[in-house]
Parts: structure tokens; C-alpha cells; sequence
């Protein structure tokens, strides 16, 4: 079946000719002289991509992404700005509403073809994945990731251990069999700030995949933990070979970033109650499980940035409330809808 391509372009002849390169190579193609006509169009065409300039009448190009950004329906489809604005703010303003690639007017013809070849090859792998996972817990990019390092050992670390030090050469990643790993960085007065908890079939240690940067801050392992050090080439050889389990892992890297950015968001904006109530929760569901939250005080408060003393009159409260329980160093959530409306 052929692959169905929709140009908005305000250019008739622009239009023309690119939707004639398009059609001699095989692609369904229909045309829309500006956003709003294009948008109309994706509705009974439902296409595969779109290819659209940015400054055209009625609506722009940047209105359009906007618009198909809010729309679950199409957010998946790939977009192709093409354009003779070449500023980088007008490239990098465009990629950063959603864009997937960046074509300039005037265009080769094998320029044109290969973005759109490259764009839907990618597209049909993240379908490929989609599909998997509508039918299988998404535990398996991590279980399918596992089999592939199994043969790599693993190495053991008492609780307290050191994994790597800030300012050490980055030559792995590291896979957690089973434990529990934080990082820190340590400030000028000597007061350690957990940057992230890592617990059982996680990831971490990532610097950079190129070249042997420093790590930017220390790994430690809270509990006994058994971990799987990954030389980095053996990584990109896993990625070449199977692209479909390189985008999985990009898609947990990527939660991962979104679960820090979630946490130094609490920390800049939310009182000590919110944050210790978001923390606790967040832990939780990392663990997932319903079991307890087995942490030291002096790692939470580590982790929420503030007084281990704060910290304990917070848990106190929350006891009091019946929010939680506490035995030794295990926090039990009692009441979590409670505990997610705490201001």
C-alpha cells in the first residue's frame, strides 16, 4: 500500500512540483495551499506524513504543529517543515513544537526524497513497537534489553558502596539486577543532594554514548545490589543491530528525564509538605509495588533538599494524620489520595 504524503504549501508551482517528485516516487500525495485547508484534509486522508511551509495565509506552519500537538489523532504524524527561512531560531522554534525534520527552499530533489524516506521509516518502527506493547506489558523493552547483557556478570555492591565518582571517566552503563542505586552530587559546604534513586531494572550512569566524558556526579548503593556493567560499545552495537529495542530504550531514557524534571520542579516550586507527600508517592510507584519505602531519613531529606530535622517533624505530621506509618527506616502510604492533595 502506498504511503499517503499531504504538502500544504501557499507556492503553486512549489506545490506542484514537489507533490510530482513525490508522486514519481511512489507516495499517494495530495496538496493544501495554506494550514487551515491542509488540516481540514487530514481528516479523510489521513496521512502518513505531511510536508508543510511555515509562512503561508490563513494559518502558518508553526499554527498548524501547534494545532496537530493537541489533537491525539495526529500527533504521531511526522511533519516536514519546508521553508526558506534558514535563521537557527526559525529551525530550532520549529523542531521545538514538534517538528520531525527541516528542508530548505530551494531543495535538491534527493534531499527531499531521503528526509521523507528517513521520517516514515522511523515512524513505522515506532508503530511496530506501538502494536507490540498495546498487547504486552511494557516491562518487556526492559526483560528483551536484559537477555541481551545476560552474559555480561554482575557485580555485587554492599549497601553504601561506591559505583563511580563525579569527574571519572564514562566508559559504561549500568543495569540494576536487583538493589537500589542513588546518585548525589556533593556541594561546595560538603552537603550531598540526591539527584535520583535508581531501584530493580533500571538504568543509569548515562553521560554520553560518545566519547569518554567525566560523570557528573557519584553513584552509591543504598542497598545490597547486584549490578551489570555495560561497556558502551556493546550498547551501540546492540542499537545498530536492532533499532526497534534503541528507540524502547530512547522512550525509557526519556520517562526517566521527565520523572527528574517532575522532581526539580517540586523542589524550586512546592512547600516541604508537598514535596515530602510527592516524594514519597513518586518512590512508591519506582518500587512498583505496595510494599514499604525502605529509605534512611538522611537520604530522603537528602533527596527533597532540605533538614533531616524538617524532615522527620513532615513525617511526624503525616503520622499524625494518618497518612502514613513508619517502622524504622519503611514508610507505609496509608492514604494516597489524601497524600496527592496535600498543598
Amino acid at each position: 500500500m502506498k504511503k499517503k504524503i499531504l504538502i500544504i504549501e501557499d507556492d503553486k508551482i512549489v506545490r506542484e512540483n514537489t507533490a510530482e517528485i513525490l508522486q514519481l516516487a511512489n507516495y499517494e500525495v495530495i496538496t493544501a495551499e495554506n494550514g487551515k485547508a491542509g488540516l481540514e484534509k487530514t481528516t479523510f486522508f489521513k496521512p502518513d506524513l505531511i510536508i508543510c511551509d511555515i509562512l503561508m495565509p490563513e494559518l502558518d506552519g508553526y499554527g498548524v504543529l501547534q494545532i496537530m500537538m493537541r489533537n491525539k489523532s495526529l500527533q504521531r504524524i511526522p511533519v516536514i517543515f519546508m521553508s526558506a527561512k534558514t535563521k537557527h531560531e526559525d529551525i530550532r522554534r520549529g523542531m521545538d513544537l514538534g517538528a520531525s525534520d527541516y528542508i530548505t527552499k530551494p531543495f535538491e530533489e534527493s534531499e527531499l526524497l531521503s528526509a521523507v524516506a528517513s521520517r516514515l521509516k522511523r515512524k513505522a518502527i515506532m508503530e511496530s513497537i506501538g502494536k507490540h506493547e498495546s498487547g504486552v506489558d511494557k516491562k518487556w523493552r526492559i526483560e528483551e534489553i536484559e537477555k541481551a547483557f545476560k552474559h555480561n556478570e554482575a557485580i555485587e555492591y554492599r549497601s553504601g558502596g561506591t559505583i563511580y565518582c563525579e569527574g571519572s571517566i564514562s566508559n559504561h552503563i549500568f543495569y540494576i539486577k536487583r538493589g537500589e542505586v542513588k546518585t548525589f552530587k556533593i556541594n561546595h559546604d560538603g552537603k550531598e543532594l540526591i539527584t535520583e534513586i535508581f531501584t530493580d531494572k533500571n538504568f543509569f550512569g548515562f553521560t554520553s554514548f560518545l566519547g569518554n566524558k567525566p560523570y557528573v556526579e557519584n553513584a552509591e548503593a543504598i542497598k545490597n545490589s547486584e549490578i551489570i556493567r555495560i561497556p558502551k560499545h556493546e550498547f551501540l552495537d546492540l542499537i545498530k543491530s536492532n533499532p526497534q529495542l534503541g528507540v524502547s530504550f530512547i522512550d525509557l531514557i526519556t520517562s526517566d528525564l521527565e520523572f527528574v524534571k517532575d522532581h526539580l520542579i517540586h523542589l524550586a516550586y512546592d512547600s516541604v509538605r508537598r514535596r515530602t507527600a510527592e516524594a514519597i508517592l513518586q518512590l512508591q510507584e519506582k518500587r512498583g509495588s505496595q510494599k514499604g519505602i525502605e529509605i534512611s531519613r538522611s537520604d530522603l531529606a537528602n533527596y527533597l533538599g532540605i533538614a533531616k530535622e524538617t524532615l522527620t517533624r513532615t513525617l511526624t505530621d503525616f503520622k499524625e494524620e494518618k497518612l502514613i506509618s513508619t517502622n524504622k527506616n519503611e514508610i507505609h502510604i496509608l492514604k494516597k489520595d489524601l497524600l496527592r492533595k496535600i498543598q
